[in-house]
């Protein structure tokens, strides 16, 4: 077992009531839903703090870190990521400088100053209140809150916004890339079919709108592409460094740019979402455009609904997040030589991004002294039993001519690994 990567302690006052309806939410989020099982256990991990530790009205246990490791030798988690609640009565509580609560909220705020590329903390106002010339609102008012604005009606929930805020935050301050800000690349076609009409156009809009009212921010080729510039070199670049979110419409899968940018996002292992919104139906499809997480996206009464443009940004994020869990599992994993991972596909392996990996490995002579069927791993959800069995026979008709193991970590964790 590896060690965690990331550990998410919600921090609440036990009388702010909603408190715990908040912290179950995010607890589902991380805890119960598919994008997160499938990292090797121990990935990241959700803990609550509220119940007083010693005695009536007293703060929670610790939160341990790299400075403050939890007992009994274990091992803290790389990432320390805090969310206190805040709420009245823990205003009230923070508000005596004497008090244990007070003394517990200063001490997040002194840690997370003293190691910022390890410890984040995302406050989330469940009372408007809470930090309106309170101390809780000096100590904690600094830093931007999550879900602070309102959310769009008709578009988002609450607590939908939180955990996108929230996720968003944490895979910016995990992910290895160089980044400030999520990058979202809006792959699109200005072609449209007989029956669309003007439906390609009023969605791409209302895709950069619902972008625009996140803090994700977008990579349009028609806006971001400057005059002079080296666009064939640049939206290259963009596509494979980016989140892609792929607006399919009817004749997406056949032009030859949105192949490559497809293309390109799978084989630099970037995250893909696919929003299906087929209108009337395509001539023959694309095999490039499968094998990612895919949300249907339709109309009512004549209109493309938010709804289905934010649940496919909110997996985008959740997907850029599993991304960088990934490859913090992957460095962790020298200290298990045992495994012997051939390779860590960030995504479960397909053919583009097999015969991609098998030509870089031959062209770097990494491959040449192994033995033995060679282990890939990767991410949930598994592969079905012939998408494996292709897979090994194309591996076999290649240069690497040798047999392949693919499976997911609970796979591997069957086999006792």
């Amino acid at each position: 077992m590896l060690p965690p990567i990331i550990e998410v302690f919600i921090v609440w006052h036990p009388q702010d009531t909603s408190g715990l309806q908040t912290a179950d939410a995010i607890f589902k989020h991380f805890m119960h839903g598919p994008t997160f099982s499938g990292v090797i256990g121990g990935g990241i991990q959700v803990s609550f703090r509220s119940t007083p530790w010693e005695g009536s009205g007293t703060a929670p246990r610790p939160i341990y870190n790299s400075a403050h490791p939890a007992p009994n030798g274990i091992r803290p988690a790389r990432f320390t990521v805090i969310v206190p609640l805040l709420g009245t009565e823990l205003a009230a509580s923070v508000e005596d400088e004497t008090s244990s609560w007070c003394r517990y909220i200063a001490a997040l705020q002194e840690d997370q100053a003293r190691a910022p590329g390890e410890i984040g903390i995302y406050p989330f106002l469940l009372s408007g209140g809470a930090t309106n010339g309170t101390k809780l609102g000096d100590i904690l008012g600094g830093y931007q809150f999550v879900a602070a604005g309102r959310p769009e009606q008709l578009g988002e929930s609450q607590l939908s916004m939180l955990c996108r805020d929230l996720t968003q935050g944490i895979a910016q301050l995990v992910s290895p890339d160089e980044m400030d800000r999520l990058t979202t690349f809006i792959s699109h076609t200005k072609r449209h079919s007989s029956s669309e009409g003007e439906d390609v156009d009023a969605l791409v809009d209302l895709v950069r709108e619902v972008i625009g009212n996140t803090r994700l921010r977008e990579y349009f080729d028609a806006s971001d592409l400057q005059p002079g510039s080296d666009w064939d070199a640049e939206l290259r670049g963009n596509a494979s460094q980016s989140a892609m979110l792929a607006i399919r419409t009817d004749l997406y899968a056949s032009r030859s740019w949105c192949q490559r940018e497809i293309a390109l996002a799978k084989t630099n292992g970037m995250p893909v979402i696919m929003m299906d919104a087929i209108g009337f139906g395509e001539e023959r499809g694309s095999f490039l455009m499968d094998h990612v997480p895919r949300v249907a996206v339709r109309k009512v009464d004549g209109r493309w609904q938010k709804r289905d443009v934010y649940r496919a940004l909110n997996l985008l994020v959740d997907e850029c997040l599993k991304r960088a869990l990934w490859l913090h599992q992957k460095d962790l994993s020298g200290e298990r030589p045992e495994l012997d991972i051939a390779w860590w596909a960030p995504h479960a392996p397909e053919p583009l991004t097999l015969l991609h990996w098998i030509g870089s490995q031959l062209a770097s002579g990494v491959l040449r002294e192994a033995e033995g069927a060679l282990r890939i791993l990767h991410p949930d959800p598994p592969l079905g039993e012939a998408e494996r069995e292709v897979l090994q026979e194309y591996a076999k008709s290649t240069q690497l001519g040798r047999d392949i193991d693919i499976m997911t970590p609970r796979q591997l964790a069957t086999r006792g690994g």
